[in-house]
């Protein structure tokens, strides 16, 4: 009987470390998966934008002036 709880001890010490050694390794993951979802969305915002960071009139939501025509005459 002794011999089986030293093995259950060992067993669930074994379970605990692994247990602590993987959710260390997806922690350590973390600061790269935020940094990849911040260049994400800045390229994101980059696209929308256009090439010279303003707005495109589209995505703004605003209706652009209508077109007036010069009275010449």
């Amino acid at each position: 009987m002794d011999g089986t709880a030293i093995i259950i001890i060992l067993a669930i010490a074994g379970v605990a470390s692994v247990l602590l050694f993987a959710i260390k390794g997806i922690l350590d993951q973390l600061p790269d998966v935020f940094d990849s979802f911040r260049r994400a969305r800045d390229a994101w915002k980059h696209l929308r934008e256009g090439p010279d960071g303003a707005a495109k009139p589209d995505d703004t939501g605003e209706t652009p002036p209508p077109a007036t025509v010069p009275a010449d005459g």
